[in-house]
């Protein structure tokens, strides 16, 4: 719901602040005054297209602000956050927009600058403009279709919303049979593929580690007489023959040092424990010699073993090569392989669980598509009905509205039905699609019928939120009973929701719950200066009185107003 407008320098409004009221709000004032640039502003506040032709004269730029209520609005509040603007404690946000002489526009939401399309977005859930030059709500077959479905009701909701959730299942099944079918050539080769390397696997059988300890062997076997050297040099220097060396071995060496430190142990209690270091070397030697000596004993010259080995890693190179750096990771890669090869074989019975789903919800979907058609045929007769009665009392006594329900070629997540509204604007006239063939008075009073109408039965049925209502022109040709017709209808309207009006008519005036007055005058330069402001009591009376005659201090006019002032409030 919007609180409050403030404009500066925008066309003819040098500064202005526009409070709009939760009910009927009636901009009014002389023809000039500046009253359509309410509106423009209002439409630069819902991402409208700036026009730098719209700045006031040696201005550098014109600013709208806005405060709109959005707390009843989760969706939109939830936008705001989404651009990173803030929405005040109080559940209101503010927008900014500016468009500069030059050209350039800028929009902030929520103390955050934001693209113009993000104001485009939170418009279509906030309001909703009726005016010969913007674009209709209800123009396209969409919208109408949506109108249609809100009018129907709970019970009709229920069936959409059961039918979309059939559809978004049946929607996600014909996804995954589409990519089998098409995967089919696809998976059968990856198959065979896989087959063919577990199979090669399998024919091998590595076991975990073999090629690590195949290199080994390898490496040992293929040095033979260089490790028997190396192993013997090593076992004479620890516990060699010494008097074939001519010299000490290592195990003699640390049992001398030994026997010297244990004859003055009970002397000196740190040199026996130093002995008793010496005692473990000497035990640590024997054994390392003893294993060396069996080493060089077991080491042989082995050609066959050796050839055999090398065939060995040969054939895991072939593994190693096409399915992973060691025989580790191709043992990994043949059970992963085999998890694949039991999906890949399991498409067969996906695909036929899957279409046979599809099929249950086909069914699902004509019967729920054919329940939704019927329903809707019902609301549109009662629509059609609705509205052709509020014009009779909008001047339009000739005028019906009529709502078919047709076959789409295509059923979609909506269903299987295109709704169109059209207009016969007098007796014996053709049926032409909404938005065609009538003027822009009658258009708007067209559209007024269908949002008291479609307002009724949302609260009456959902008890939804309706966006605000801004209707211009809706009193265009119009006059006597009709116009308060008019004012009638927009007051029945302004109790669901927030309704903003520019009007001529004092019959439209006088059923508002708030009237603003956009006033002009010249400044020192004579250059025409807009305001507004909020018009009570007798200054309403006044105002009246110009709209009915021109002359506010006319006495019949002002009694003429009163009694418009007083006819509103007992007509509602």
């Amino acid at each position: 719901m919007l609180e409050e407008i403030a404009i500066e320098n925008l066309g003819v409004i040098r500064s202005a602040r526009v409070p709009v009221g939760s009910g009927l709000t009636v901009i009014t004032g002389e023809t000039g005054a500046g009253k359509t640039m309410v509106l423009t502003g209002l439409g630069l506040l819902m991402g409208g297209k700036a026009d730098p032709a719209t700045v006031r004269p040696g201005a550098s730029s014109a600013v709208v602000e806005g405060r709109v209520r959005v707390a009843d609005r989760p969706s939109v509040a939830q936008r705001v956050d989404d651009a990173g603007g803030e929405v005040d404690d109080d559940g209101t946000v503010v927008i900014l927009r500016t468009v500069a002489a030059e050209g350039r526009s800028r929009a902030h939401l929520g103390g955050r600058s934001v693209p113009q399309g993000v104001l485009a977005e939170i418009a279509d859930d906030l309001v909703t403009v009726h005016g010969q030059s913007d674009q209709l709500r209800l123009r396209t077959a969409s919208r109408q279709r949506s109108a249609l479905d809100a009018f129907a009701g709970p019970a009709h909701a229920e069936l959409l919303a059961q039918y979309r959730d059939a559809w978004t299942e049946r929607s996600a099944l014909q996804a995954e049979i589409d990519d089998i079918e098409t995967r089919a050539g696809e998976r059968a080769r990856e198959a065979e593929l896989l087959r063919l390397g577990v199979a090669e696997v399998e024919r091998v059988a590595p076991q975990p580690g073999e090629d690590v300890e195949l290199a080994a062997l390898v490496a040992r076997l293929g040095n033979v007489e260089e490790l028997r050297v190396a192993a013997q040099l090593a076992h004479d220097a620890v516990a060699g023959d010494e008097a074939a060396e001519q010299q000490e071995n290592a195990v003699v060496s640390v049992d001398r040092a030994r026997r010297a430190l244990e004859s003055v142990a009970g002397t000196d209690p740190v040199l026996a424990r130093l002995g008793e270091r010496l005692a473990e070397v000497g035990y640590v030697l024997a054994d390392v010699a003893t294993e060396i000596s069996g080493y060089v004993e077991d080491l042989a010259a082995d050609p066959a073993g050796l050839e055999t080995a090398h065939a060995r890693l040969a054939e895991l190179g072939t593994l190693t090569r096409s399915y992973g750096e060691t025989v580790d990771d191709v043992l990994a890669w043949a059970s992963d392989a085999g998890l694949r090869l039991l999906d890949l074989d399991d498409g067969g019975e996906r695909l036929l669980a899957a279409t046979a789903r599809r099929d249950e919800l086909d069914a699902t979907l004509e019967r729920l598509g054919t329940a939704i058609t019927a329903s809707r045929a019902r609301a549109a007769a009662e629509l059609a009905t609705a509205v052709t009665d509020e014009l009779r009392g909008l001047a339009m006594g000739g005028a019906s509205l009529v709502v078919d329900v047709e076959r789409a070629e295509e059923p979609g997540p909506w269903g299987v039905d295109v709704v169109t509204f059209s207009l016969v604007a007098h007796a014996g006239a053709p049926a032409r699609p909404l938005g065609k063939g009538a003027s822009g008075g009658e258009l708007s009073r067209v559209m007024l019928a269908i949002e008291v109408a479609l307002a009724t039965a949302a609260v009456d049925g959902t008890g939804q939120v309706l966006p605000t209502f801004v209707f211009d022109e809706v009193d265009a040709g119009v006059g006597g009973k009709a116009a308060v017709e008019v004012g009638r209808r927009l007051a029945s309207l302004a109790t669901r929701a927030q309704v903003v009006v520019v009007t001529h008519l004092a019959q439209v005036a006088a059923f508002a719950d708030v009237q603003l007055v956009v006033t002009k005058s010249s400044d020192a330069g004579a250059v025409t200066v807009t305001g507004v402001r909020e018009v009570t009591g007798d200054e309403r009376v006044r105002e009246l009185a110009r709209m009915l005659s021109g002359q506010e201090d006319s006495d019949a006019a002002r009694r003429h107003a009163v009694e418009l002032l007083e006819s509103s409030v007992v007509g509602r």
